[in-house]
């Protein structure tokens, strides 16, 4: 067995989902769940099939989004892993749904931040292990970061 880390190419700030699945049919069923629940969220989404023709299977209403989450879900290459890139809204925004398409076994992350995948490769294929999400953490936050950080998720309207 075999240990690699594929980075995530996509632009700075566009958030992404990468989990796990098991079905063919995650790429409809996920494409249902984003549209009812954000209609006008642009997305791409990308699927790993892992038997069969072995093919990565993709649906979106974007096609440049459809376009970069086709070529992260080759370059991951980890059957029935998917991945999918939005605009227009975040992660937040659909994540409790898209974990409960039957389908969805695990979600491994949901950011804007750089991620390397960490994947087992051995005869048979390839696994995800999991990521690295983001930077090392540099320590506690101080009073100032707990207003910044309050202030923020107010200024946005996450929180009252």
């Amino acid at each position: 067995m075999e240990l690699k880390t594929v980075t995530i190419e996509k632009p700075a700030d566009m958030n992404f989902i990468l989990g796990h699945s098991h079905f063919i049919k995650t790429v409809e069923d996920l494409y249902e769940a984003i549209v009812q629940t954000v209609p006008s969220m642009k997305f791409g989404i990308a699927f790993c099939e892992s038997s069969g023709p072995a093919l990565v299977r993709y649906a979106g209403n974007d096609q440049e989004l459809i376009e970069i989450a086709q070529k992260n879900a080759l370059a991951i290459a980890c059957g029935h892993a998917f991945i999918i890139f939005m605009e227009g809204g975040f992660p937040v925004n659909v994540l409790n749904t898209i974990k409960n398409v039957p389908e969805v076994c695990q979600i491994f992350c949901a950011t804007a931040n750089p991620v390397e995948v960490i994947i087992a490769e051995s005869d048979q294929g390839r696994g995800i292990l999991g990521v690295i999400d983001g930077v090392k953490t540099k320590g506690l936050e101080t009073e100032a970061d707990i207003k910044w950080r309050k202030d923020f998720l107010r200024k946005i309207g996450y929180k009252l």
